[in-house]
């Protein structure tokens, strides 16, 4: 395995500056509008030239995780290949460092990542990966870019934008506890309650069916609401893990350093 840029991808974890849910679609899906931000840390994916396409998964997370064709980087390296018509193999090495099922990208900025790394590996056409996106998942356009994005319809179709948040300081903060997207979903009430404006005055429309489901989040929210330096806090995507903006590295880092052990938490700054 090589350390080599053209073998090293990260896949950013991904916050929600907000997330208004507008409608449920007839394809089962909801109509969104959000801004995504994206964080400088994330997982690491690695690769080295081989006869055949493998998948191996490390880090914390490791263990949440199925390395076989159905884990999202795998989908994507395959996809990529089939559609490119690509002969080569690769030998892929994923260091889980992010919670699974976490409102914060997850698999999806896994799989973009790999898109981005086979793109270059292998010489393809980016447009490419750009067509092969949204067929893995809703957010997956969305992590391809990792750059900050108005996203609309299902959360797929992007427009970039300037939030005024890179360069800003971020803790990430996870109680812990699973989250099913779905079920979050699910439990949504149904109501629109307008349209998304400027990031800073909107909402986060899942964050009431998360926090039924999952108390902890209420927590973690006051708690990071409480610490000093934090212009805001919010529930990222559908959860459970929520995120706080610092005035300050230093502001940031003595939260971080507080921050109680039973939960997970990651200090970044946003790109």
């Amino acid at each position: 395995m090589t350390d080599r840029p053209d073998y090293v991808e990260i896949a950013p974890a991904k916050i929600n500056l907000a997330l208004h849910v507008r409608g449920r679609r007839a394809d089962g899906r909801h109509d969104l509008e959000t801004v995504f931000a994206f964080c400088t840390d994330g997982d690491k994916l690695t690769a080295a030239l081989a006869d055949d396409l493998s998948l191996t998964v490390t880090g914390p997370f490791a263990a949440m995780l199925d390395d076989g064709p159905g884990n999202l980087v795998h989908r994507a390296a395959s996809a990529l290949a089939a559609e490119a018509r690509v002969g080569k193999g690769v030998r892929l090495t994923l260091d889980k460092r992010l919670p699974v099922a976490s409102g914060i990208g997850g698999g999806s900025a896994d799989a973009a990542a790999a898109l981005r790394l086979l793109t270059r590996l292998w010489s393809i056409d980016p447009d490419i990966a750009a067509r092969i996106a949204p067929t893995l998942g809703s957010d997956v356009p969305a992590c391809l870019l990792s750059m900050t994005a108005r996203g609309s319809g299902a959360g797929d179709e992007l427009m970039l934008v300037d939030a005024g948040v890179a360069d800003r300081p971020v803790l990430l903060v996870n109680p812990m506890q699973a989250l099913s997207t779905r079920e979050v979903f699910a439990s949504w009430n149904g109501v629109d309650g307008g349209p998304l404006g400027e990031w800073r005055a909107g909402r986060n429309d899942l964050e009431p069916p998360a926090r039924a489901l999952v108390p902890a989040i209420g927590d973690v929210l006051d708690w990071l609401g409480a610490q000093e330096g934090v212009e805001l806090a919010r529930m990222s995507g559908s959860g459970a893990t929520c995120f706080a903006l610092f005035d300050s590295e230093e502001a940031r880092d003595a939260a971080a350093a507080a921050c109680p052990p039973r939960w997970w938490h990651m200090a970044s700054s946003l790109r």
